[in-house]
């Protein structure tokens, strides 16, 4: 039976060399695993030199995970509207990271303080809805901003929103990951 490595490294070669396609270069050929077939959900982020250059995801499975993984490569390399379109000398050069996500489960909760409570730093990924306005955080972004509140207000403004922002149409939703970074095999 395959493993959950196997699996990672499966993903993160079919990331890569879907970019390398778009791109017109030449890359490995992409490893196959059993569990492409079976519908999933991944986000693709995309680092150079240690800072973030593209990362774009799905929140539900709507596509079988190897057509979804290969289609976040190419859109985190190329259509992330943050950065410019990923170059062929910056394709040497980026770290791919793919986070196979949970089914997203909507939280109940009474007010901010009790939703902030309900949450797990470094294992809940985050999805905030207001009305039409919509933004997640993958359980990574928890690195960079540990304390609940930070995390809740900067999700907010991802959201387009104030960052003492809470009315009565708020739903949140959480997630968890596995995720497989280049240059890893583990969890």
């Amino acid at each position: 039976m395959p493993t959950t490595d196997t699996l990672g490294v499966t993903l993160l070669t079919q990331a890569r060399k879907a970019i390398a396609d778009a791109l017109g270069q030449s890359a490995p050929v992409a490893l196959e695993h059993p569990r492409l077939a079976e519908r999933g959900a991944t986000f693709v982020t995309l680092t150079l030199d240690g800072d973030l250059r593209g990362c774009i995801g799905s929140l539900n499975a709507h596509r079988t995970l190897g057509d979804d993984v290969r289609e976040n490569a190419v859109s985190a390399a190329l259509r992330d509207p943050r950065f410019p379109p990923l170059s062929a000398s910056e394709f040497a050069r980026v770290k791919v990271e793919v986070s196979l996500l949970t089914e997203p489960d909507f939280m109940e909760f009474r007010d901010e303080a009790d939703a902030l409570a309900q949450l797990v730093p470094g294992r809940d990924g985050v999805i905030f809805f207001n009305g039409c306005q919509k933004a997640t955080f993958l359980p990574q972004v928890w690195e960079q901003l540990p304390d609940k509140h930070t995390f809740m207000a900067a999700l907010k403004q991802k959201a387009r929103l104030p960052v003492d922002f809470w009315g009565p149409n708020v739903m949140l939703a959480r997630y968890q990951v596995q995720k497989w970074h280049e240059g890893e095999t583990r969890e």
